[in-house]
């Protein structure tokens, strides 16, 4: 019997609804806000806000509504779903408010870092009890997220030492190497199903070097006084992920819109690491690989895997829709755009800006179009979820 709340069912579902919604209203806000359209938040002023939305609200979204859903089928144990995901989800609508409130800092922080620290509660059984104990190391990047999340705002509010530590850099770091997990898990296990005589290599000694690597480049990002250091940490990080892909690639995987997204999404990952060592030796602006990061690599593969995890939980084949297929091409342009234009023609930064977040906004508007709906609706092969 159909699921009669299909929306409360499995934890993909509001949260993926959710980062629809933020990936493309909170862009178009930040753009009204660089036009003079809107006030710039107080609270987190600057570029901030919009940095602080994309990481807390959109990334940690997708986050929460992808372990929701994959922990369960790891496990074979229950995860939130009903009056406890519910309860999840209106914890990070509180979060996108705070912002705009003018509460008590640490009542602030404190609301701040309720998400994902009961994000991570929620999931504890199933994560500690589970069959495979490297699955636990999802609390500990949750653990991370939660002292990152407190931290912002109390950074915002000035109630922290200056320097002390660069919560966005933090979240950032725990966010690429939850992406680095992922995509170890699912690009080999997607182009094997997907092409029928594929391949795919992965190394043990291998995954423990990238992962050495990631954690190396993570910490000499926040703590080391020494731009060499990090940029040879970037390099050596970007090394271990092209070693890596080499082994998953198949040249067919272009052709199959779903799986080459995903793809996209680790190149960017690359090149990001690549200009994050080139901006640390002074070769070019900070937020070139920023952005490479952010808009590239996070952007493009929790877009893709939005995108699959939602046709394949409700029941549906998994081929990517053309109007989806259109919101990829859109979202690498966005970060294309927002990327290597401004080095091209930096007399026109303000346009391409205004370009790359309107092609952003329109990859999360055809997505609440064609996969919202989904999201709603039971599933179509009559399986409760």
């Amino acid at each position: 019997m159909p699921n009669r709340n299909p929306l409360l069912s499995l934890g993909f579902r509001p949260f993926f609804l959710a980062a629809g919604v933020s990936g493309c209203l909170s862009l178009l806000i930040w753009l009204a806000m660089l036009q003079g359209l809107l006030p710039i938040n107080l609270r987190f002023a600057g570029s901030a806000w919009h940095a602080h939305e994309m990481l807390y609200g959109y990334t940690l979204a997708v986050i929460a509504g992808f372990l929701l859903t994959a922990v369960r089928n790891w496990t074979g144990q229950p995860t939130a779903s009903g009056a406890e995901l519910a309860g999840l989800v209106l914890l990070w609508l509180i979060a996108r408010a705070l912002p705009w409130l003018a509460l008590p800092v640490w009542g602030d922080a404190l609301l701040a870092a309720a998400f994902p620290l009961a994000l991570a509660w929620s999931l504890r059984r199933p994560l500690w009890n589970g069959p495979n104990p490297v699955n636990r190391v999802f609390l500990l990047l949750l653990g991370g997220m939660t002292v990152a999340a407190a931290w912002s705002h109390l950074s915002a509010a000035g109630a922290v030492p200056a320097g002390l530590l660069d919560a966005d850099s933090l979240m950032l770091g725990l966010v690429l190497i939850t992406l680095l997990i992922v995509s170890g898990r699912v690009l080999p296990f997607f182009t094997k199903a997907a092409i029928n005589d594929a391949e795919p290599k992965s190394h043990q000694w291998l995954e423990v070097t990238t992962f050495v690597a990631a954690g190396a480049w993570l910490t000499a990002d926040l703590i080391s006084p020494w731009p060499t250091l990090k940029a040879i940490t970037a390099l050596a990080f970007a090394l271990s992920l092209i070693a890596r892909l080499s082994g998953w690639h198949d040249r067919r995987a272009w052709r199959i819109p779903i799986l080459a997204v995903l793809y996209a999404g680790v190149l960017w990952l690359m090149l990001g690491l690549i200009l994050d060592a080139g901006a640390e030796l002074g070769l070019m602006a900070p937020n070139v690989a920023l952005h490479a990061l952010t808009a590239g690599a996070i952007g493009v593969f929790t877009l893709g895997m939005m995108v699959r995890v939602t046709l394949g939980h409700t029941g549906r084949a998994m081929v990517s829709p053309p109007s989806m297929t259109a919101a990829f091409v859109a979202i690498n342009l966005a970060a294309l755009v927002r990327v290597a234009f401004p080095l091209l023609w930096p007399a026109q930064y303000n346009s391409w800006m205004l370009l790359s977040g309107l092609l952003w906004s329109s990859a999360f508007a055809a997505f609440l179009v064609v996969i919202g709906p989904m999201l709603l609706a039971a599933r179509v092969d009559g399986r409760p979820i």
